[in-house]
């Protein structure tokens, strides 16, 4: 009975505390489609999901923010062609890395310019001051486009934006 007791304040004593570190919510990555064509995209961390195809003007994908537990983040791949990923295509990336209570993300293009000629925006929903990302004509400026945000909030990557 003592031993119960003794466990059970231990519990109540060390429950709240660990309440204070580790987040009690977290957030998604979101990936908005207002193009006037389809886009594809892939999750890839130390696996890479099958592609999922975003509608035309309307076409939505989330996933809540997870720590790969090999490669430490996720990064969103997106092409305007349907098997991109395996052959080349422009790629835009938004890439983000859970950290506590906090989500670290930037946004960049490998192979060339997918959304050339259309703006592109990032934007942190969170607590504190969540930096924004954006691609007035759809082509990576020069300099670091990282940025830090609360891990409850959202990340949400418009594509095509208005």
């Amino acid at each position: 009975m003592q031993l119960t007791t003794l466990l059970a304040l231990a519990t109540a004593a060390v429950v709240p505390a660990l309440g204070a570190v580790i987040p009690r919510a977290v957030g998604k990555a979101t990936v908005l489609n207002h193009c006037s064509i389809p886009v594809t995209l892939w999750s890839v961390g130390s696996s890479v999901s099958a592609p999922v195809a975003l509608a035309a003007t309307n076409g939505t994908y989330s996933e809540e923010f997870v720590k790969d537990p090999v490669t430490g983040g996720k990064a969103l791949k997106i092409t305007t062609t349907s098997d991109g990923l395996y052959t080349g295509a422009p790629e835009l990336i938004l890439a983000y890395s859970l950290d506590g209570s906090n989500v670290w993300y930037d946004l960049s293009s490998v192979f060339g310019d997918a959304f050339k000629g259309h703006k592109v925006t990032v934007t942190g929903k969170g607590t504190g001051s969540c930096g924004a990302i954006e691609w007035a004509e759809g082509t990576q400026p020069a300099g670091s486009q990282t940025k830090v945000c609360g891990s409850a909030g959202d990340v949400v990557l418009d594509l095509c934006a208005a």
